[in-house]
């Protein structure tokens, strides 16, 4: 029997269940990045007041960038502690995009001003750091720790790739965020991967030099 019929479907139930369990700080933890050829993928950690206002606030893909760009401020200005954790193209390359994101995701963590004692992790695979923890599949559509999370990371990424567009104009990072798109594609085919491309992923490995 469902003892909490009018709370079960709330976006703020696993923050709320965490609450009753004792838990103090409930951060979110998501990430932004892990498909593309190119940048980093970038983690957030963000603790939420029990009373917050952020109109709007739901799973940064379901939201456009302006909405996006919009929330941001407001959800440093509300929350606790917001942390960011970065994994470069390298790091990627090295340990692979799941080790990576769990890195950045630990990174995240350890960044906040105020020390979690409960992770919201969207997906399946817990963040390898001595704190309890709930992981989520699609958390950022179920929490709102986590929404605000992938809300932070998503426009953090995005505006590194930015940056990295007016470093390496060829590859039009700014239109596509080094996703994958034809034209991301064909750039690198006609000119080669630059430093930020990820070397192991296919589109992009298949252009790197012989070593």
């Amino acid at each position: 029997m469902n003892l909490f019929p009018e709370i079960s479907q709330s976006p703020l139930f696993f923050e709320a269940m965490a609450r009753r369990q004792g838990y103090q700080a409930v951060a979110g933890i998501d990430e932004a990045g892990r498909g593309p050829l190119a940048g980093p993928v970038v983690a957030a950690a963000v603790i939420l007041p029990e009373h917050f206002d952020l109109p709007g606030l739901n799973d940064s893909k379901q939201l456009s960038e302006r909405q996006r760009n919009r929330l941001f401020p407001l959800i440093h200005a509300q929350a606790l502690a917001v942390g960011i954790g970065v994994s470069r193209a390298d790091e990627i390359d090295r340990i692979n995009i799941l080790q990576a994101t769990l890195q950045g995701m630990s990174r995240a963590v350890q960044r906040l001003a105020v020390s979690p004692d409960f992770l919201l992790v969207d997906g399946i695979t817990p963040v390898p750091i001595g704190i309890e923890q709930k992981t989520l599949k699609k958390g950022d559509s179920r929490s709102l720790s986590i929404a605000a999370a992938s809300v932070i990371a998503k426009v953090v990424r995005d505006r590194i790739m930015v940056a990295y567009d007016r470093l390496f104009p060829e590859y039009g990072f700014a239109g596509h965020k080094g996703y994958g798109s034809q034209l991301h594609r064909d750039a690198v085919a006609r000119y080669g991967p630059c430093v930020c491309h990820r070397r192991s992923f296919s589109g992009v490995r298949e252009h790197c030099p012989p070593s």
